[in-house]
């Protein structure tokens, strides 16, 4: 695959001669049981320095997952409950949103957290990733009666918190065409879009204490996506970029 990286080099050096730093994560979701996939995610992870938080479905978790999650140091999350849409027709398919009462989702919010850590021997990240980056702002509000500290979606978020003591910690960049090839997206578009984000972030326009998030779906990577992340990672790894973690959510600028 050959990119033009003339524009990403120029941003982040730019970042350099400010003398800032951008704080990197990745998220990956939808994960249930141990494949050749995974295996090949948690290797890319370690090779880059860059930790996987696994958004794992809790519904489907397979007592499998323990030993590549522990073998790729990867990050557990919780994945909504079953992944399972809840929405009428004709509105855009959700599991959290108020379609069902406030109790019922945050018992589910509750079991998630307790099946992850029966099934893989150690407890997840307490921030929660609700399926198809939807959740009710009721649902968001409440999150810490069920055991978390923070949400994770899609995009930058408008204020660090999304309500007391709920660190919004989004995800940014998606390579996938969802809507399309289910392939990878355009490399110039979401270069563009990168360069746009880092731009943004440098002139104070969005949040740069929020880590930025690349999302990946490693059980519907075919090789174009697999190569794209690999080369991105290569030259972002190599920028001012400081890796970040939930395990550090404590520390995290709100």
């Amino acid at each position: 695959m050959t990119l033009d990286w003339q524009a990403l080099d120029t941003e982040l050096a730019l970042w350099r001669d400010a003398g800032l730093t951008l704080p990197l994560w990745w998220r990956d979701d939808d994960a249930v049981q141990d494949t050749a996939a995974l295996d090949r995610l948690g290797s890319l992870s370690i090779r880059h320095g860059l930790p996987v938080h696994l958004a794992i479905i809790p519904a489907g978790a397979q007592p499998g997952l323990a030993a590549p999650l522990r073998a790729h140091r990867m990050i557990p999350l919780v994945h909504g409950w079953a992944h399972a849409n809840h929405a009428p027709a004709g509105e855009k398919k959700s599991e959290f949103r108020p379609h069902r009462p406030l109790p019922e989702r945050l018992a589910e919010a509750r079991r998630g957290m307790a099946r992850l850590t029966e099934v893989l021997g150690m407890a997840p990240a307490p921030l929660f990733v609700p399926p198809w980056n939807r959740i009710g702002a009721d649902m968001a509000a409440a999150l810490p009666e069920a055991g978390y500290a923070a949400l994770s979606t899609f995009g930058p978020r408008s204020t660090p918190e999304v309500a007391p003591g709920v660190l919004a910690v989004n995800t940014h960049l998606d390579p996938i065409d969802w809507h399309g090839t289910r392939s990878l997206r355009p490399a110039a578009d979401l270069l563009a879009q990168l360069v746009a984000d880092l731009c943004a972030r440098r002139a104070g326009r969005h949040d740069n204490g929020e880590p930025y998030g690349l999302l990946t779906h490693h059980l519907v990577h075919d090789e174009a996506i697999w190569g794209f992340v690999d080369a991105l990672l290569t030259r972002l790894m190599d920028g001012p970029v400081t890796p970040w973690s939930a395990l550090t959510l404590e520390d995290t600028p709100r």
